[in-house]
């Protein structure tokens, strides 16, 4: 099993689909959205006899002005996790990588919950990361029940409120790259409610911008007598669909917009043939304490699954300096976030 370096986009997305549960954020748009704003993207794929087994789409940041850089592979690679040889070769194999670029280590972020995995990260020397990028658990919808049978699973409140809002006079309308200024006001301003840090209009344009234009993202808005209330941002990828972005503002909440919205994005995802609606985000424990416990509750009474993952995991390929890096990123970002919870779309 060796593996090349795809510089072609059809290429790359035909392999990427082949695989078990690819990811939307190994495609080639995520990357080029991260060459633009900062990162050098490669993309790594395996091949046995011609037949794809393992992909990575790896991004590079240099650290200015050191030498050195570091490597994230986003909610990858996308293998076969159950086949332990294919994972062996994939890590052996991306840890040389690492110390061929010059970098100070790897950051990985598998798809997956097998304990399998876990001990074969630790048994290479790859540490459960202090700094975890994207969300570690998220909440998984089945959408391969007929709409009806979607809707009759959800909780009898949730329920409720998705009727509800129809009689309240919420309408959804799909939204194009002309209204991303409209979406980010609501962002920002639900950003500032919910105490969490967004980045520039520059970099959200960008990203919704490029997957919007490329078919791979569907937005939608909610308007109550003609005034947009609410709004979601949706991913594609292969057959699953990702709530990514979420935003409203402080109008009209009692005429449930929210809830319409994500009847929509349920009845589009299906209907453009995805399988899954990934939800993006749940606790990091099932407890009330949990700062996303309230999120979790609306993704629950929707129909959703908790579902687990091990979260990133680092290869220290220069290890003195990675423990030095290791310590002091995690204490500034802590500093943030006593006053800050994490935003709620990838990064």
């Amino acid at each position: 099993m060796n593996y090349i370096e795809i510089d072609d986009r059809s290429r790359w997305h035909s392999a990427l689909r082949r695989l078990p549960c690819p990811h939307v954020l190994q495609t080639w748009e995520w990357g080029e959205v991260k060459r633009r704003h900062g990162w050098s993207p490669a993309h790594l794929l395996w091949q046995e006899e011609e037949h794809p087994v393992g992909a990575a789409l790896v991004l590079q940041r240099k650290l200015s002005p050191t030498p050195w850089s570091i490597l994230y592979v986003p909610k990858g690679p996308a293998l076969d996790y159950a086949d332990d040889a294919q994972l062996a070769r994939v890590l052996a194999d991306l840890e040389a990588y690492a110390r061929r670029q010059g970098a100070l280590f790897i950051k990985v972020d598998p798809d997956t919950n097998l304990a399998s995995v876990r001990q074969a990260l630790a048994g290479r020397g790859w540490r459960y990361s202090g700094e975890q990028i994207q969300f570690q658990n998220t909440a998984l919808l089945d959408l391969s029940p007929a709409e009806e049978d979607l809707l009759m699973s959800m909780k009898s409140k949730t329920r409720y409120n998705v009727r509800l809002a129809k009689r309240r006079g919420v309408t959804v309308r799909g939204g194009g790259p002309g209204d991303i200024p409209l979406f980010y006001a609501m962002y920002a301003e639900t950003g500032e409610r919910d105490g969490f840090l967004i980045r520039p209009l520059s970099y959200y344009s960008d990203a919704w911008r490029t997957f919007l234009d490329a078919g791979m993202a569907r937005m939608l808005l909610a308007e109550v007598d003609g005034e947009t209330v609410a709004g979601l941002i949706l991913f594609r990828f292969g057959q699953t669909a990702w709530y990514m972005y979420g935003a409203s503002t402080s109008e009209h909440r009692d005429r449930m917009p929210n809830y319409a919205l994500q009847w929509e994005a349920i009845r589009w995802a299906k209907e453009a043939g995805c399988t899954t609606y990934d939800m993006w985000g749940a606790p990091q424990a099932l407890e009330e304490s949990d700062p996303l416990w309230g999120v979790w509750r609306f993704k629950e009474g929707l129909g959703a699954t908790f579902a687990p993952h091990l979260g990133a995991y680092d290869y220290p390929a220069r290890r003195m300096l990675y423990w030095a890096f290791a310590i002091a990123l995690p204490r500034y970002r802590a500093l943030l976030r006593r006053r800050h919870t994490a935003a709620a779309g990838p990064s």
